[in-house]
């Protein structure tokens, strides 16, 4: 059960700063403990989406991941970013991400930011 937290508060962290850094990535609120909790809300759905449709991506495109050396996994980030903010919309969550290529880049700040918080962070259960 720590670990899920601990994945949910790096998930939520490397969102926020995705939200910081981009202007097309938007996360509304009131107040600033609306906006934590809907970054919470949304790294859920993010970990859920991850959890769900990730291993799928990789397999029906792992000849795309072979043939690029894995550089396509940029892609594979940005249309779970995509897909997250579609999600969020379905459940009325502030949060949104405009164009493709503002995915690439938030699902490479994610990525990045996440794995530094991943190993900054306890993971034992």
């Amino acid at each position: 059960m720590m670990n899920f937290v601990v994945k949910t508060l790096a998930n939520a962290g490397a969102l926020a700063v995705a939200v910081w850094l981009l202007d097309k990535i938007t996360l509304t609120g009131d107040s600033t403990a609306k906006k934590a909790g809907t970054l919470i809300a949304v790294a859920l759905v993010f970990g859920v989406v991850n959890w769900l449709v990730k291993p799928v991506l990789k397999v029906l495109t792992f000849p795309l991941f072979v043939l690029t050396l894995g550089l396509f996994t940029l892609v594979v980030n940005a249309l779970l970013l995509l897909l997250t903010s579609w999600v969020c919309g379905k459940l009325q969550l502030s949060f949104h991400v405009e164009g493709f290529w503002t995915a690439v880049v938030g699902g490479l700040i994610v990525s990045v930011v996440s794995w530094a918080l991943h190993l900054a962070l306890p993971d034992e259960d």
